[in-house]
């Protein structure tokens, strides 16, 4: 079993309440991006439409099969975290995951949102993927301009 599932399970959900199996996203060359964000969170509401771009951007690239972002959600109800979730063309983690989103956090130390964390098959990682967005609007250097530790 990949670190990816170990982290993630066995199922995330994709859009429309579909499940998606974590082991679809695992394999050489593959990336995901773990995107740590709530609709109540100003500087989350002003990444988020970066990131969409950023990320129909690299799934159109040469990497897109290999490649998909996990949302997250640090929202405070469930309702909250469909309304926010509805624009992001991403998959997610299911919002009633409380476990799975505190083991996360975590792991990643995630001390403040947004934030987007970067993971290799092989569990390196490059936590400061909110500036590979910024800095790479274009997804030219994805996956080049990753540092992975």
């Amino acid at each position: 079993m990949s670190e990816l599932q170990n982290l993630l399970g066995d199922m995330v959900i994709g859009k429309n309440g579909t499940k998606v199996e974590v082991s679809s996203l695992v394999g050489a060359g593959k990336y995901v991006a773990l995107y740590f964000s709530a609709h109540w969170c100003p500087p989350c509401r002003a990444f988020t439409p970066k990131l969409i771009e950023w990320y129909n951007k690299i799934k159109k690239g040469p990497h897109g099969a290999n490649f998909e972002v996990v949302f997250i959600s640090s929202d405070r109800d469930e309702a909250s975290f469909k309304d926010y979730y509805k624009s992001m063309p991403w998959l997610a983690i299911d919002f009633e995951d409380t476990e799975r989103k505190n083991k996360l956090s975590d792991k990643f130390s995630i001390s403040g949102i947004p934030t987007l964390v970067v993971m290799d098959n092989d569990g390196k990682t490059d936590k400061n993927g909110r500036a590979l967005v910024t800095n790479d609007p274009e997804g030219k250097n994805f996956p080049a301009g990753l540092v992975l530790k």
